[in-house]
């Protein structure tokens, strides 16, 4: 067909999609006229959508996750919008943490202005690949206008309870020279520089996580729309636990300084089997109850002890034990039980005190074998007999309750409850439940965060900073380079200020907050960003949340997830909000992954696709290593500025969306970026190459009846097409299938064009035009800027993102003819074309005498015939 210019733009014809061309100017018409700025309200009484990918930590560049995180929910976005949905789709930045005081640092630069570059940079590398975005709803966390409402949230929950001060001991993180919550510690290091994590006795402020630990799991029963590998982890963190507290009365209580040692125990049906006591190493009752003769020995294994327990998994340690000299009593049998110091005891569970049954649990079991500790057996496996002295390992589980005085015989689950019954008739214990979660430590020994308001008084204690005098802000003139405390003591101004209960003399707090407060409630100031006097506007709140589609890491399930859920339920006890959990749905993505390569020689970690398989360093053969999540330190690392350059924005997006399912990893392949773009450009030139007959033709809107066989059969194609792309973007976030079933229509229209004479009746034209403008249509949310052009090289109205989606037609769907696989006693043997209407016995009678068939049951006795309609066959034969 001959070429025509488009009216639309000056670009020159080319056979070429020329992205460097188009795809600017379709990002200028959508900023120009505001096509994604989300509706304040709609009298026609469309659905709201609230779409939310997790706002990035300004770093310097976005990389590839990011691409794929952002175009996931791009997608979503777009083709909610063609649906009819009101739709709040926002960005903004992560912009406090420690890596821009790392960088202030290295290159002698302040961190508000290392930020501020970075985001000016990020923002327009996103803005380059055409996502989205209501840029009018941005926030970022580094500002004053935002954090003064983290201020503010502080204050109120110091106000209600949920925050306070305690001397405890933290993770301490030497790299970072800041606290560490117990969710950034991994395997005993930190989350982000992997630094050794140790122990120290620091003044830290909390959040009172545990006062919702009951809600915050009962509520993972409730998030049909989550991941179950998320729920389970909150759930494991949350770590719920009922039992029974039982009291150990001390030996020597005046000199321990308490009257009792108390436990918490899942297992109070083994409360008579007690041969010892363990003490987790920082229990504070370890420095009293220690006998003299044995203090140093016990002081230097405690110190010890921490140590590893800082940089080792408790689980995964030698048990190791020593005795303190010291006894207690058990409550119900009167036996005398002594305490040992041990290193698999955590602190931070229960009370940090465990009574020890080697018989029934075998950490004890191997504890004991090892110190030469008595073993009692308490339960019995029915039909069989346990010897203390032949155990070679502890039986765990129910059985008939012995030795346990007025509970032998009963089945041990029962014997559970009757104990605990008893401990409370002695007034020695109660039924309990025990949580594994702890308060959250925010307080952060680093200078780019959000100030804790809070002034220290000698005359008035703690006090909170005033709501009219927020925000506290950040000053200038800190030495964050110095080294053990926190930077904002350095500044002289800041820190030193007046009372504002008595006016006297004050010091300000000098810790900031923990990033992760930030992120807990940034959904909820994107709906009102420009609002001066609350963190947000009711209204939008109730307008807008919850959000209905969360899009982001696994990694974050026990951190970012789990405050941000927290946060939602303390700012609806404050009155704000009428909800109860921040995200209905949530989808964690997978990584973007490469091949790593190391040097043979040196060691040194290498790009896998290094010039001649070479060592940048040595210049030896590489080893081509594991294909691992790309990584700055694992020199794997692409850039999307130059794929995007090279190829454009849409393939970039469709790459990563058509390589793996949203949900699993991605193997970065520059032949699957090079397949993408094949792909848009036979689209371009299949638009192209019919443009004048698409303009002038109007697409079919009848009845499939109506059509010839040809016709008819693109038509169906046309319609399967947009039932299997709506179905996989709305129900199950297919993406890679979407765009696949895209590509099969495309290669249909092909076939259709490939006899030199594609359009010669009006009926072809007009489904040829159809298929053409829902190809256009279904990838549009995927690739936006060609469906943009190529929307109007075929005469379309308005803008292809303007348009309505593409439904099917149900009658469209329904075949001529249907393909029926004949197999005989369980193997394929012929495959039948049949009438779309063909019945049972006709299908029976066509098979029997079909000569593929005859040839395999000739001789041979049918001893049955099934038939699964539309699709098998199966003859079994004798």
């Amino acid at each position: 067909m001959p070429h025509t210019p488009n009216d639309n733009n000056n670009d020159t014809y080319n056979d070429k999609y020329n992205h460097q061309e188009i795809e600017p100017r379709w990002q200028s018409k959508w900023e120009e006229q505001g096509d994604f700025v989300a509706p304040d309200s709609d009298s026609n009484g469309r659905e709201k959508y609230y779409v939310l990918e997790m706002f990035p930590y300004p770093s310097g560049n976005i990389h590839m996750g990011h691409v794929r995180n952002y175009s996931i929910g791009d997608v979503l976005s777009r083709f909610l919008r063609m649906k009819g949905f009101r739709v709040l789709h926002p960005m903004g930045w992560d912009s406090f943490g420690l890596p821009a005081e790392n960088a202030a640092k290295e290159h002698g630069t302040h961190p508000a202005s290392w930020t501020r570059d970075n985001i000016a940079k990020m923002r327009s590398q996103l803005k380059r690949l055409g996502l989205s975005y209501d840029w009018s709803t941005e926030v970022a966390t580094c500002l004053p206008d935002y954090y003064r409402w983290s201020q503010w949230f502080f204050v109120k929950f110091l106000e209600k309870g949920l925050a306070y001060r305690d001397r405890s001991s933290v993770n301490w993180c030497p790299g970072c020279e800041t606290v560490l919550a117990n969710e950034q510690v991994d395997e005993g290091l930190c989350w982000r520089c992997e630094s050794e994590v140790t122990d120290r006795e620091l003044d830290q402020w909390f959040f009172k996580i545990t006062d919702y630990a009951e809600e915050l799991l009962e509520y993972t029963d409730k998030l049909p729309g989550w991941p179950e590998a998320v729920l389970a982890a909150q759930k494991n963190w949350i770590g719920k636990s009922t039992g029974a507290m039982a009291s150990f009365p001390l030996e020597d209580s005046e000199n321990a300084g308490a009257a009792s040692i108390d436990i918490f125990t899942t297992r109070p049906d083994t409360l008579y089997g007690v041969t010892f006591m363990s003490l987790a190493p920082e229990h504070p009752l370890i420095s009293t109850l220690t006998t003299n003769d044995r203090k140093a020995d016990v002081e230097a294994f405690v110190k010890r002890v921490k140590t590893e327990k800082a940089v080792k998994d408790p689980g995964q340690m030698e048990k190791e034990g020593l005795f303190t000299g010291a006894y207690c009593t058990n409550p119900l049998t009167g036996d005398r039980v002594p305490i040992y110091a041990a290193n698999f005891v955590l602190m931070g569970y229960g009370t940090g005190a465990v009574m020890a049954v080697p018989a029934h649990d075998q950490r004890d079991f191997e504890f004991a074998s090892e110190y030469g500790l008595p073993v009692k057996v308490v339960i019995q496996p029915e039909g069989a007999e346990l010897d203390s002295e032949t155990m070679t390992e502890a039986y765990t589980e129910p059985g008939l309750m012995v030795s346990s005085g007025p509970f032998d015989g009963l089945l041990s689950t029962v014997a559970k409850e009757k104990i605990t019954e008893l401990l409370e008739k002695k007034e020695a214990g109660r039924k309990d439940t025990n949580y594994r979660l702890r308060d959250w430590g925010i307080s952060r020994q680093r200078y780019w965060g959000c100030p804790i308001p809070i002034i220290y008084c000698q005359e008035c204690g703690a006090v909170p900073v005033p709501e009219d005098q927020l925000p506290v802000l950040l000053p200038e003139d800190v030495d964050f380079k110095a080294k053990g405390l926190s930077p904002l003591e350095s500044s002289k101004a800041f820190v030193n200020t007046n009372c504002p209960k008595c006016n006297g003399e004050a010091r300000r707090e000098t810790d900031t907050m923990d990033t992760f407060v930030d992120s807990s409630w940034y959904f909820l100031r994107y709906l009102s960003p420009q609002k001066d006097d609350s963190p947000f506007d009711p209204v939008d709140a109730a307008k807008w949340m919850a959000v209905d589609q969360y899009i982001g890491g696994i990694e974050h399930a026990v951190m970012h997830l789990l405050y941000a859920r927290f946060f939602t339920k303390a700012v609806r006890d404050l009155g704000l909000i009428d909800f109860d959990e921040p995200f209905i749905k949530l989808l964690t993505q997978g990584m973007v992954c490469k091949e790593t390569a190391k040097c043979a020689k040196c060691g040194y970690l290498t790009p896998a696709d290094s010039e001649g398989g070479k060592c940048a360093k040595c210049g030896a053969d590489v080893d081509i290593g594991r294909v691992e999540k790309m990584s700055k330190s694992k020199k794997n690392v692409i850039d999307p500025d130059h794929i995007i350059k090279r190829y454009g924005a849409d393939t970039t997006r469709l790459f990563t969306l058509f390589a793996s399912p949203p949900t699993k990893d991605l193997d970065w392949s520059e032949e699957g970026v090079e397949g993408s773009s094949r792909f848009l450009n036979r689209v371009w030139r299949l638009v192209i190459d019919n443009e004048v007959i698409l303009k002038k033709t109007e697409p079919f809107s009848g009845k499939a009846g109506e059509l010839k066989s040809e016709a008819r059969n693109l038509h169906r194609k046309t319609h399967e097409t947009i039932q299997k792309v709506t179905d996989d973007i709305e129900r199950r976030f297919h993406y890679n299938t979407a765009i696949s079933a895209i590509m099969e229509l495309v290669n249909t229209l092909y076939l259709t064009t490939a006899d030199g004479e594609p359009l010669k009746d009006i009926e072809t034209a007009r489904t040829f035009k159809e298929a053409v403008s829902s190809v256009v249509l279904l990838l549009s949310p995927f690739a936006p800027h060609i469906s943009e052009e190529l929307w109007l090289r075929i005469g379309g109205e308005g803008r292809a993102s303007e348009q309505q989606w593409p439904t099917f037609d149900k009658e469209a769907l329904v075949k001529d003819e249907i393909n029926v696989v004949v197999q005989i006693n369980g193997k394929v043997r012929a495959k039948l074309s049949l009438p779309a209407s063909v019945t049972k016995e006709e299908v029976e009678e066509i098979t029997k005498t079909d000569e593929n068939v005859l040839k395999w049951i000739e001789g041979k006795t049918i001893r049955k015939f099934i038939y699964i309609p539309q699709k098998l066959v199966n003859l079994v034969v004798t």
